[in-house]
């Protein structure tokens, strides 16, 4: 690794410090975001450089904050805001939902609301059912919201910009799992769009679509799979919505099979969308079911070995591509 190896954190940390640089409108808020930089010191350092008027520590409060956020946005500020741990975002949902998301269409579309509501979500370090559920699905379920999920050093920052430049709110999820991530962010750092998904792995046989911290693990089940000559195709959506429809129906048009893995639970939840408009819309290029990977229904244990069990993995994607041949 080389000298200039960077964490998701540092990574996150810089796209905020250029936003606040670049921007004046910008400004963060957030529980202990200042001197402590959030639970995860993620923002450390910003508050000293940019000053307690532009990086605002806030108290435990989320509806609180939120709300303060909505308001900020439709004054001209751009708000991102940090919500610790996505699990208590559900403190902040009147706000989110029946505020944010709504103010634009309310309004005519003469109104904006560029707000950014950072978030983790994901299990892995042991952290509880109340500080590991992964609630995604509950926002892109909402009309007026953007929901972004970065899996990589380069899409956390490039998404994070594009996020802090949409003119409304963007629900930004970072996997706790992914801040011990390093490697190298590309000089200069990277440009991106929401709404456009990625293929990391290209394949023939068999199309995986997933997001955040699964698309490691997809990666490594392409490679098992490969082992029994089955050629996986990986594609990262980054975007969970607006997701990217065409690349996923383009993919399925090559492989003809498809599977869609996710940490969060399975009922109810992205996979499900995503196999009922691809069972709608790309039915005639099927040669098999459609395969979802996702949690148990049920609340993430506490026990190590139990929430090791519970989260699923490489295998479970494995098992599910080779279901799609029947």
């Amino acid at each position: 690794m080389s000298a200039s190896a960077v964490r998701l954190g540092h990574v996150i940390n810089r796209a905020l410090d250029d936003a606040l640089a670049r921007d004046s409108t910008v400004v963060l808020m957030g529980e202990d975001i200042g001197k402590a930089g959030g639970s995860f010191a993620v923002t450390r350092g910003l508050q000293e450089k940019h000053g307690r008027a532009r990086v605002i520590d806030m108290p435990i409060s989320e509806n609180a904050i939120a709300g303060m956020a909505v308001g900020l946005a439709l004054s001209g500020y751009r708000p991102v805001v940090e919500i610790m741990f996505m699990d208590f975002i559900a403190l902040a949902m009147d706000a989110v939902v029946n505020q944010a998301a709504k103010l634009h269409f309310m309004f005519g579309g003469q109104g904006a609301v560029p707000l950014v509501i950072r978030t983790q979500h994901g299990g892995g370090l042991n952290a509880g059912p109340q500080h590991s559920q992964c609630l995604e699905a509950w926002f892109a379920h909402i009309p007026g919201l953007k929901v972004v999920c970065p899996a990589t050093l380069d899409d956390a920052y490039a998404l994070l910009q594009a996020s802090i430049d949409d003119p409304n709110p963007v629900i930004f999820i970072e996997h706790k799992s992914l801040y011990a991530m390093k490697g190298e962010l590309s000089a200069p750092p990277p440009e991106a769009r929401l709404g456009v998904a990625n293929i990391v792995r290209p394949g023939t046989d068999v199309t995986i679509v997933t997001y955040g911290a699964m698309v490691q693990k997809a990666l490594a089940a392409a490679d098992r799979l490969a082992q029994e000559s089955i050629d996986a195709e990986v594609i990262d959506l980054r975007t969970i919505q607006p997701w990217d429809e065409a690349t996923v129906l383009e993919s399925l048009s090559r492989t003809h099979r498809l599977v869609v893995a996710h940490e969060a639970v399975e009922a109810f939840g992205v996979g499900a969308e995503i196999a009922a408009r691809m069972a709608h819309v790309g039915f005639d290029e099927l040669d098999g079911p459609i395969v979802r990977v996702g949690g148990a229904f049920m609340p993430v244990p506490f026990g190590r070995g139990l929430e090791a069990a519970y989260l699923p993995g490489e295998a479970q994607i494995v098992e599910a591509a080779r279901s799609t041949y029947g």
